[in-house]
C-alpha cells in the first residue's frame, strides 16, 4: 500500500481533534470524496452542538455541492435525526446522509458518520476506506461545472411524530421523568414531546452548549452518572434518563437512583419487541449475553450475535431482517427506524412498559441483575493491546473462545469478553457471572492484574 489513511478514519466514522487530525480543507476533501465514491445526488447534513461543527459542516457541504451534489441542510440535530431523513425521504431522492459529530469524545474532537440510500451505513468496507483512498491519494475528481443546490430544512416535526408513533400515547401514566441531556442536542427533542405526553420532566444540563460546561456527556462512564441519580432522589421521580451528545445513546436510573447497565435494558426491549411480533430475531453484541439469550429464547425469539458497532450491527439487521438489537453501550437498533439506532425510542417504550404494567424500573430489572451480575465495562490504556489479549488468552484459553469480536471466553459459571476499542486506543472488559457476586470480583481482581 502506498498511503495510508488520514489519522481521523475509524473503522466505521470519522473522529478526530481540531484541528490537527479533522479541519475544514479535510472536510471539504470529504464532502467530495463521499459525493464521488457513492454517486449520491441528495444528501441530508446535520451537525451536533460542538463548537467547530459549523465551520466544519460548512466545508463539508462545499465539498458535496462542488461535485453536484444537492444538499439539505438541517442544521443542529442528533445524529438519529440524520438517519430519519435518509430513511423519510428516499422517496424525494435524498441518498446519503452525514452528521458532523464527536459524540462523546472530549470537547475539543469533532467527527462524522455517514448513511447512503434508505439509511444504510458507511464502513471502511463498503466505501470509507476508498474515501480515504481518494483524499490520501490525491485523486480526488474535479469539481463539476454545475453546482448541486443548497436548501435549509427542518424535519423535527416529522421525526418527532415518527417517535410518538412508536409507542401507545393513550395507556401513559403521568411519570415524573429526570432528564439529563449533558448540553447536547436532546434536549430539543424532549421540550417537542413534552406537550405531548403525560410526563413531568425534571430538566438537568438542558441547554445546549459545545464548551460542555458539566464535562463531556458520556453516562456510559462511571463518573459522569452521579448528578442524574442525586437529582431523581431529590425529586422523587419514577426514573432518570440521559444521553451522550448526539442522543444516539440514551442510559436509565431506577426509582432509587441506582444506574441500570444498558445490558439489562436490552433484555427489557427484546421482550417488548417480541411482544409485537413473535418468533422475531433479536440482534446483540458479545461483550455480554447469556441474560439476553435467556430472556430471547424464553420469549420464543431468535437472539443472533453479531460484531459490537453500530455500522456492523445495521448490516446484519437488514440481512437478518431482526425487529430489533441492543448493545449494552445502549445502543438501541430498530427495524421500524430505518434499521438504525436510537437514543429516544427506548426510553418512550420503557416508560410504556412502565405505564401498562404499573411498575417501577427496579422491579423489571433486579431478578435478571441477580441472575446475571456484571462488572460493567472497564476500559484500560497498555502499551501492546494484542499481547495483552494473547497473555489473556494463555491464562482462559481452556474455557470455550469465540472470536466474534475480540476474545469471549465462557466457563460453566462466568464469561468475560475483552476488545480493541474501534473508536479509542483502549481495551475494553466486561465480565459476567450466573449469580456469583464473589466470583465476579475474584475474576475480575485476576483479569486486572494480567492486563496491568
Amino acid at each position: 500500500m502506498d498511503w495510508s489513511p488520514p489519522p481521523c478514519f475509524k473503522a466505521y466514522d470519522i473522529r478526530g481533534r481540531v484541528p490537527a487530525e479533522l479541519n475544514p480543507p479535510l472536510a471539504y476533501d470529504i464532502g467530495r470524496a463521499f459525493a464521488a465514491v457513492h454517486q449520491a445526488k441528495k444528501v441530508a447534513v446535520g451537525r451536533d452542538i460542538r463548537l467547530s461543527g459549523q465551520e466544519l459542516s460548512r466545508a463539508l457541504i462545499a465539498g458535496l455541492t462542488d461535485m453536484g451534489t444537492d444538499v439539505l441542510d438541517l442544521g443542529i440535530c442528533g445524529t438519529e435525526e440524520i438517519y430519519h431523513a435518509a430513511f423519510s425521504l428516499e422517496g424525494e431522492g435524498v441518498d446519503g446522509g452525514i452528521i458532523v459529530t464527536a459524540s462523546h469524545n472530549p470537547a475539543d474532537y469533532n467527527g462524522m458518520k455517514f448513511v447512503t440510500r434508505g439509511a444504510r451505513p458507511v464502513t471502511g468496507e463498503s466505501g470509507l476506506r476508498q474515501m480515504a483512498e481518494k483524499i490520501s491519494r490525491g485523486i480526488l475528481p474535479p469539481p463539476t461545472d454545475s453546482k448541486g443546490r443548497y436548501g435549509e430544512r427542518s424535519l423535527q416535526a416529522e421525526y418527532v411524530r415518527h417517535l410518538l408513533g412508536t409507542i401507545d400515547s393513550a395507556g401513559l401514566q403521568p411519570l415524573k421523568i429526570v432528564v439529563n441531556s449533558g448540553n447536547g442536542c436532546a434536549g430539543a427533542i424532549i421540550d417537542l414531546l413534552a406537550p405531548q405526553l403525560p410526563f413531568d420532566f425534571v430538566r438537568l444540563h438542558h441547554d445546549p452548549d459545545g464548551t460542555f460546561p458539566h464535562g463531556v456527556p458520556n453516562p456510559l462512564l462511571p463518573e459522569c452518572r452521579a448528578e442524574t441519580a442525586r437529582l431523581v432522589l431529590e425529586s422523587g421521580a419514577a426514573l432518570g434518563i440521559a444521553w451522550d451528545g448526539d442522543f444516539d445513546r440514551c442510559f436509565f436510573w431506577d426509582e432509587h437512583g441506582t444506574f441500570i447497565e444498558g445490558y439489562y435494558i436490552v433484555g427489557l426491549l427484546a421482550l417488548e419487541m417480541l411482544e409485537r411480533e413473535a418468533g422475531a430475531k433479536i440482534l446483540y453484541d458479545p461483550r455480554l449475553t447469556w441474560n439476553t439469550e435467556e430472556l430471547v429464547r424464553a420469549a420464543g425469539g431468535v437472539p443472533v450475535m453479531t460484531r459490537t458497532g453500530h455500522a456492523f450491527i445495521k448490516e446484519r439487521m437488514r440481512r437478518e431482517d431482526a425487529i430489533y438489537g441492543g448493545e449494552m453501550s445502549a445502543h438501541h437498533y430498530f427495524r421500524d427506524f430505518g434499521y438504525c439506532d436510537s437514543g429516544m425510542i427506548p426510553w418512550l417504550l420503557i416508560c410504556s412498559l412502565l405505564s401498562r404494567r404499573r411498575a417501577t424500573l427496579s422491579s423489571l430489572v433486579a431478578e435478571r441483575m441477580r441472575a446475571y451480575p456484571v462488572s460493567g465495562e472497564i476500559n484500560f490504556r497498555v502499551g501492546d493491546p494484542d499481547a495483552v489479549i494473547s497473555t489473556v488468552e494463555q491464562r482462559y484459553g481452556h474455557g470455550t473462545i469465540d472470536r466474534t469480536d475480540g476474545l469471549s471466553i465462557a466457563f460453566a459459571d462466568f464469561r468475560f469478553n475483552i476488545r480493541k476499542s474501534n473508536t479509542e486506543p483502549l481495551l475494553r472488559l466486561n465480565v459476567e457471572t450466573r449469580g456469583d457476586a464473589a466470583l465476579l470480583a475474584r475474576v475480575l481482581a485476576e483479569l486486572r492484574g494480567l492486563i496491568h
